[in-house]
């Protein structure tokens, strides 16, 4: 059933503001639901022993789920799924077992399961000590091919084959993508779990690898249960309801997402595009539903303004770059005017850094910058307090203020200077400038919503992608330089 069937069946029950607020308020409980368990397995008492003693041990000890009897039985269990002597389908289907059991279990029994499979499925270590010996003793020999295949078996740890029967049976996928974001909060408080994590990173890596996905185009049209999956996963700029969604899907509007064949209905990355006449500068057209449709005869650009990761399971695992190419591949040959692409971003991590590093920005103005924002602030020289106090309410500042022009040169700086391990701060940067893109030009203003305002003082900032200078983008940042564009340069202090 298509979203406009779905909606003209049910008008008389409820209205799409209503709706709305019925969808988001369940997605709302669910996240606050699934947000608490997280927090609580992140936040519950780590076990002091590991799976090892434990299993050796007779009795438990508090800050343990599992009792040794049960640990031990449960590790049987995963080491049947596993039994060379069972077939691929029986062992998918002792696999079920244990996920129908995960799913009834408290966020700390399921840490002992991730335990388990952290600790108890690693290679050989004695084997792979033999094979490295052989290996490294073979080099420059007709026998150094056959001897680093053997090495590379012995590397290989039964918890890859463990995961691979977990995804035999129905559902088994999406079941390990969801146990890995369930991971997720607890993988900095212990470290004995980071085996397992990366193991499912790199199996994920391969089975999610962009060959395997299909790039579809998201409409009105589409399965209200897709839509909806929109309205939940929408991480940029939240849709309001029904109204707000079918702006979205509009003739001047587009949406893809790449699908994976064992997860037909869920989108793993969406991506939202406007088609306008030049390149945006403020979101809220954007967003208006009651906007007119743009002329798509008169189209030149191609907006990218919201893209939105639905699986933190796959984390790690990427291909938003591979996503926004096939979209460019597609949209220009629906629409041969295009000739720009660039996104209108946010800056997710601007405030947070500049209440850190406002005091390093003055400290870099010139003594007439320094009385310029002084006087504006009414206080000689200027201390950081001063400064952030200035910019708490951004949308009153005149187009020439001091205040202003400092917080666009902070800003610059942020996205275009700031990294961390040779990569830049700001994580939508980061992904932007990562696939080639370079900063464009900062917006005043671009998002003037408490969100925005909350972010980054409402500055929005728009990515550009050039298609004739994508390697060489990567190449600069790959050298430490994060491209950027003359507007950006001109506001570097």
């Amino acid at each position: 059933m298509s979203a406009a069937d779905w909606l003209s069946r049910n008008v008389s029950r409820l209205t799409s503001g209503d709706k709305a607020s019925t969808e988001k308020t369940a997605a709302a409980s669910a996240d606050k639901a699934q947000a608490a368990g997280k927090k609580t397995a992140a936040n519950a008492v780590l076990p002091s022993r590991n799976t090892h003693e434990r299993l050796q041990a007779t009795l438990s000890q508090k800050d343990e789920a599992l009792s040794p009897r049960v640990l031990r039985r449960t590790l049987q269990e995963l080491q049947a799924i596993i039994d060379p002597r069972v077939s691929e389908v029986e062992g998918g289907r002792r696999a079920m077992s244990i996920a129908a059991w995960y799913e009834g279990a408290t966020p700390a029994r399921r840490r002992d399961l991730w335990m388990l499979m952290s600790e108890q499925f690693v290679a050989n270590p004695q084997k792979v000590k033999a094979a490295q010996a052989q290996f490294a003793a073979a080099v420059g020999t007709p026998e150094e091919a056959v001897a680093e295949v053997r090495y590379r078996r012995a590397t290989v740890s039964p918890r890859r084959r463990l995961l691979q029967r977990f995804s035999v049976y129905p559902g088994g996928i999406q079941f390990l993508v969801d146990m890995r974001a369930d991971m997720q909060p607890s993988l900095k408080a212990d470290k004995r779990l980071l085996a397992l994590d990366v193991e499912m990173e790199y199996m994920f890596s391969t089975w999610f690898d962009v060959g395997f996905l299909d790039l579809r185009r998201i409409t009105w049209d589409s399965p209200a249960s897709l839509i909806e999956k929109l309205i939940k996963y929408e991480a940029v700029h939240d849709i309001k309801g029904w109204a707000d969604v079918k702006n979205r899907l509009d003739s001047d509007r587009r949406c893809y997402g790449f699908f994976h064949p064992r997860l037909p209905e869920v989108p793993l990355i969406f991506v939202e595009v406007a088609m306008v006449e030049q390149i945006a500068g403020d979101i809220m057209p954007l967003l208006d539903e009651l906007a007119a449709p743009s002329d798509l005869s008169r189209a030149t650009t191609a907006i990218f303004y919201s893209i939105s990761n639905t699986q933190a399971g796959l984390r790690g695992v990427s291909f938003g770059d591979s996503l926004i190419k096939r979209v460019v591949e597609t949209l220009k040959e629906e629409f041969p005017k295009l000739k720009t692409f660039a996104t209108l971003s946010p800056i997710p991590g601007f405030r947070g850094w500049l209440g850190k590093n406002a005091g390093a920005m003055l400290d870099k103005l010139n003594e007439k910058e320094r009385s310029a924002l002084g006087r504006a602030v009414g206080f000689e020289p200027p201390g950081a307090g001063h400064f952030l106090s200035a910019i708490e309410d951004p949308l009153q500042l005149a187009d020439k203020s001091p205040v202003r022009k400092m917080l666009l040169q902070c800003a610059a700086h942020y996205l275009g200077r700031a990294m961390e391990e040779g990569k830049p701060l700001d994580p939508v940067a980061r992904f932007h400038l990562g696939n080639g893109a370079r900063i464009e030009r900062i917006n005043w203003a671009g998002d003037p919503t408490p969100k925005g305002l909350k972010q980054s003082y409402g500055l929005m900032v728009n990515y550009l992608y050039d298609l004739r200078r994508l390697d060489r983008h990567r190449a600069l940042l790959a050298q430490g330089e994060i491209p950027v564009s003359g507007d950006i340069e001109d506001l570097y202090i």
